[in-house]
């Protein structure tokens, strides 16, 4: 019972953050907020097993994946506050968070390696969740997560390109989405 009350909360609060995204299919945020409903049942799927066994092989990489998340999206978030310029009010994007406000386009720091790297913390988030205790359930749950991480980048580079135009275009051919020089 109390997984579903959680899960209730969670969905509560990710429908408030991501309204605006809600009501334009096909935006980043839409699928984004898909993505965070998929990690939320990853989680609640494998809570219990949090601190089982945790010498493992499976909790060591689950261990070094959740705390590798953060360094993507400290460093991600940092950089975008500080060289983006986000203003509160961008009239072409109702539905982007705060931070994503940006007036100019970043490619230092992070981003002079990877596009996305707040979504390459949700991957990160997302598989060391699912390394806490594989099973069916957490692996179609982990694939469909990572499914619309995916599609979260897609549409979220559509949205740079129609705001940037052919200066992200050039960006996009300098770097890789998710995986510095690979991916």
């Amino acid at each position: 019972m109390w997984k579903l009350t959680v899960f209730i909360i969670a969905t509560g609060q990710l429908v408030y953050i991501s309204r605006a995204s809600l009501r334009q299919p096909g935006s980043h945020g839409f699928y984004r907020f898909f993505a965070w409903e998929c990690i939320v049942l990853l989680f609640l799927l494998n809570v219990e097993k949090w601190f089982v066994d945790p010498f493992s092989w499976h909790q060591l990489i689950s261990w070094i994946l959740l705390f590798a998340s953060f360094i993507p999206l400290v460093f991600g978030v940092r950089t975008l506050r500080k060289r983006g310029h986000p203003v509160a009010e961008r009239a072409s994007a109702p539905g982007l968070l705060a931070f994503e406000k940006t007036t100019e386009l970043v490619t230092t720091g992070i981003y002079a390696y990877i596009r996305h790297p707040l979504y390459s913390s949700l991957f990160l988030l997302t598989w060391g969740i699912y390394f806490k205790a594989g099973s069916l359930s957490s692996t179609v749950m982990a694939l469909v997560a990572t499914t619309f991480l995916i599609a979260t980048a897609r549409a979220d580079e559509v949205e740079c390109i129609r705001f940037f135009g052919v200066e992200y275009q050039a960006y996009m051919k300098m770097t890789k989405r998710f995986v510095p020089f690979l991916f």
